[in-house]
């Protein structure tokens, strides 16, 4: 698993964001945004500070899930990572 963190670690600071990222966290903030939902697609929010929030873009499945991309939105700048 903790190369698939350091897998979205890298893709997001690939984007240019200078802010902290952590991949375990966004892993499991996305699983426990993800429980009990039906299998289909999904946009989900996170506000990280007062001007950041993460967009995190899901295709979910029976059994596992695919993050297709990460948008970060901070200081009037979009940092786009994409994951497919």
């Amino acid at each position: 698993m903790e190369e698939f963190y350091q897998a979205i670690e890298e893709a997001i600071r690939m984007t240019g964001y200078k802010g902290p990222v952590d991949g375990e966290e966004i892993y499991d903030e996305i699983c426990d945004e993800i429980e009990d939902k039906e299998p289909g697609a999904y946009v989900f929010m996170s506000k990280k500070t007062d001007d950041t929030f993460f967009e995190y873009k899901i295709q979910v499945f029976e059994d596992q899930f695919n993050l297709s991309s990460i948008d970060i939105h901070s200081l009037n700048q979009v940092y786009h990572a994409d994951f497919d």
